[in-house]
């Protein structure tokens, strides 16, 4: 392949790198520059949109064989959550507006998409790696705010650690009994009868629970969402969590899922989904209610891996899309307030309807889209998941994960209640969101109303 070629079906990681370096000589050049933001939305928006140009162009190739290869689904996955970083940029301006977050960001940006083009172990872990790193800034940067911050980095820190040298041991063991660090190797580790793929499958997978947060492996979650700012939460919730799960959906490929994995795949998943939608009840933060739901959510995902391979990664990216445009807004329309504390209780949001209507409809629309309450877009991504659960002949274990998914309902709708049914705060300290905020808000609201409206559409380019 050509460098022009390779330079085509890199792109969107190219302008993430220009991005990367065009902020970081302006953080040399003038320390705290305006600028810092509208250019990383520029970059970003640049990037999603050579993704979708190389999606709907159907470019196919491998610009390193055996390393990177590009697909229009895998072009389509880079532009949803590219697209989808970009409200998560423009609402920053409230916490950061210039500084070290956008080059962090935009470098873990490039992780991600790297990870939904791998085609071996070795690119695979340099994703992860790529992807996660700076996100363990994000969270301490958030140090200012939370005193708390230096503590949940860290844990985050060790635990991500070990899910890498998981990852890493997994993926030797598989080279060891199949000879090739290729991500087809996982395939054939996966219907191998031997101690040695067998053990390697269960670390793999292992790693993919620890960075998804998936019940026991959990415990980092809580603790770094609410540490960390409302935007590094809202990349963490919604960006890293869809790398991890592009990632998994990589390995896996299309490969049938057989016992024993399948208890292992169905039983922590459904076990994440109870936990997280129980815990998520007595939480009194926004940002811990929303680590205990993602940590639900990831359940949700991980029960696509029982479907069977041909529509496995449409239903993960479709579902991606559908909660992470919902997350981001309930983030995006939540109004300012200079003390991060009370921002984030949500007591505070009590009468919210009364004093900012828009925001609290934006934020209602949100819960009950995550709630999976329909016509909103997150109950079409929980259908798909399940149909492809029974189709693939696991009916109980799609009624227990949809019995586990109504316990949810409660803390979604008790955000509703207290915006709409119950009196005013006495001392909130909410203003109006600024307008970039709101920009941020109609952006996603947009989304949501298409992938609503239009799920066929979306389906058919995953």
């Amino acid at each position: 392949m050509n460098a022009a070629a390779v330079l085509l079906a890199m792109s969107p990681e190219h302008l993430l790198l220009a991005g990367i370096v065009v902020l970081i000589i302006l953080e040399i050049v003038a320390d705290d520059s305006p600028a810092a933001l509208p250019l990383s939305v520029v970059f970003v928006a640049a990037a999603a949109a050579a993704a979708a140009a190389l999606g709907f162009s159907g470019w196919t190739g491998s610009p390193f064989p055996g390393q990177i290869v590009l697909t229009p689904p895998a072009a389509f996955a880079k532009a949803i959550i590219l697209a989808l970083a970009v409200p998560v940029l423009l609402f920053s301006k409230e916490d950061f507006g210039k500084g070290a977050f956008y080059p962090l960001m935009l470098s873990s940006l490039y992780g991600v998409c790297l990870l939904a083009s791998a085609d071996s172990f070795l690119a695979l872990f340099l994703g992860i790696e790529l992807m996660s790193i700076p996100v363990y800034v994000l969270v301490l940067i958030g140090l200012n705010r939370r005193p708390e911050s230096a503590e949940a980095a860290l844990k985050y820190l060790v635990l991500s650690g070990t899910a890498s040298a998981s990852f890493l041991m997994g993926a030797s063991l598989i080279y060891g009994s199949t000879g090739s660090l290729g991500l087809a190797s996982f395939a054939v580790a996966l219907g191998s009868p031997g101690l040695l793929a067998g053990t390697a499958v269960v670390m793999v997978v292992t790693a993919f629970f620890l960075k998804a947060a998936i019940v026991p492996f959990h415990g980092w979650a809580p603790d770094a969402y609410e540490a960390a700012s409302i935007p590094s939460t809202a990349f963490m919730a919604v960006i890293v969590k869809a790398g991890v799960l592009v990632a998994a959906a990589r390995v896996f490929g299309t490969a049938h899922v057989a016992e024993p994995l399948v208890s292992l795949l169905a039983i922590l998943p459904l076990a994440s989904i109870v936990w997280g939608n129980l815990t998520a009840m007595r939480q009194p933060g926004l940002r811990r209610m929303i680590a205990y739901s993602s940590i639900a959510h990831a359940g949700y995902l991980f029960f696509a891996f029982l479907g069977e391979g041909p529509g496995r990664f449409q239903a993960v990216m479709f579902y991606l899309a559908a909660y992470g445009v919902m997350n981001i807004l309930a983030f995006a329309a939540l109004p300012a307030n200079a003390n991060d504390l009370e921002r984030d209780r949500l007591e505070n949001l009590k009468g919210l309807f009364n004093t900012h209507p828009f925001a609290a409809l934006l934020i209602g629309m949100a819960m009950l889209s995550l709630a999976g309450i329909p016509p909103f877009p997150g109950f079409v991504a929980k259908f798909l998941i399940f149909k492809n659960v029974i189709a693939a002949g696991y009916t109980t274990w799609a009624v227990l994960g949809l019995v586990g998914s109504y316990l949810g309902v409660y803390f979604y709708l008790r955000v509703i209640q207290y915006m709409f049914m119950t009196p005013q705060a006495v001392a909130t300290g909410h203003a109006p969101s600024r307008g970039i905020a709101m920009g941020a808000s109609l952006l996603c609201l947009a989304g949501s109303i298409l992938i609503a409206l239009l799920p066929g559409v979306l389906l058919a380019r995953l």
